[in-house]
């Protein structure tokens, strides 16, 4: 049987020759995010849909759509999709988990680097022509050897970042619902509550999940319990942190810096941001190598051809759509 998916950006070859082998394949060659309009037009009529972080699917749109059967998410997150109504509606979801582990958590572990050392405002110092040899006081950072880390959300990614700081012989402290004695064993980490963790690390990276409890976990309350000169990384979901506070508690020099891979309003850049030099900003790319998005999108293709044939995908978000007592549509 041949299938129709929609494709609702681009992704590597090795995926769309997988999608392509299995049937017709629609894909949105324009480099910019689908209107829910358009998603509609393009995927009504498909059985599968592989779909970005950027697109918003909620219920009214799932619900419109009567032939499909499955979404994969070309990420690890879902929260762009209404899970809810999928699972009622009885339309599969995965995602990409564990291809892009070391990927994301070596820009966590950049960023980390970039904002200690000011490296950017160096390069940029440089390049302007303004270096005229070597100073004593000239770009001083902070030291990351020896310093606490305080890892926030400890799944696949942030248990990797852990890893690679205690290569630093970095103090690794860890926030979250349980204990982890495997992480601990092989990095010496603690677990401990947020607040503690915010009021001891001198860089905080973050890697929880995006949920409606964890909106805005980094606010105004707690920033202020960060310690003077401490640096906090994002590359999880922007709207962890409620960046307003974050701009405020950089102007005052609450905080000596702050690296940050996704945004609160992505692509909006929050204003303030941008005239910072003690903010390393980059455009999402945590997952940007040619072997990890290759993956990524193979990955994705075959949980997509798997739920289309009405099958459980190797990386379903939802399970219970393919419990066996439920009633397809």
């Amino acid at each position: 049987m041949a299938y129709k998916f929609l494709v609702t950006r681009e992704i590597p070859q090795a995926g769309m020759d997988i999608l392509r082998a299995a049937g017709e394949v629609v894909v949105n060659k324009q480099d910019r995010t689908l209107t829910s309009a358009e998603l509609l037009e393009m995927g009504k009529n498909c059985d599968g849909w592989l779909t970005m972080l950027t697109d918003a699917i909620d219920g009214n749109i799932i619900r419109q759509c009567p032939k499909l059967r499955g979404i994969a998410n070309y990420a690890v997150g879902y929260n762009n999709i209404d899970i809810s109504t999928c699972t009622q509606a009885h339309v599969g979801v995965s995602n990409t988990p564990d291809v892009l582990t070391d990927a994301t958590a070596e820009i966590a572990f950049t960023l980390i680097l970039c904002t200690a050392r000011r490296m950017v405002e160096a390069d940029k110092f440089l390049r302007s022509g303004q270096w005229t040899g070597w100073a004593p006081l000239q770009f001083l950072g902070a030291d990351i050897c020896n310093q606490t880390l305080g890892i926030v959300g400890a799944g696949r990614i942030g248990s990797r970042v852990a890893e690679m700081a205690a290569g630093f012989n970095m103090r690794i402290l860890y926030s979250g619902r349980s204990p982890k004695p495997e992480l601990e064993r092989r990095t010496h980490a603690v677990h401990t509550s947020l607040p503690q963790l915010l009021r001891e690390a001198d860089f905080i990276s973050l890697h929880a999940p995006l949920t409606t409890e964890t909106r805005h976990l980094i606010g105004p309350e707690q920033l202020k319990m960060l310690k003077p000169g401490a640096i906090l990384i994002n590359t999880a979901r922007g709207a962890l942190v409620d960046e307003a506070a974050l701009v405020k508690a950089l102007k005052e020099k609450r905080l000596r810096g702050a690296g940050l891979d996704v945004f609160e309003h992505e692509p909006q850049i929050t204003p303030g941001l941008r005239e910072l030099d003690n903010v390393v900003l980059l455009p999402h790319i945590g997952s940007g190598t040619e072997s990890t998005r290759s993956r990524m999108a193979v990955m994705a293709a075959k949980n997509l051809i798997a739920m289309a044939a009405g099958r459980r995908p190797a990386n379903a978000v939802n399970p219970e759509v393919w419990d066996t007592n439920r009633v397809s549509r």
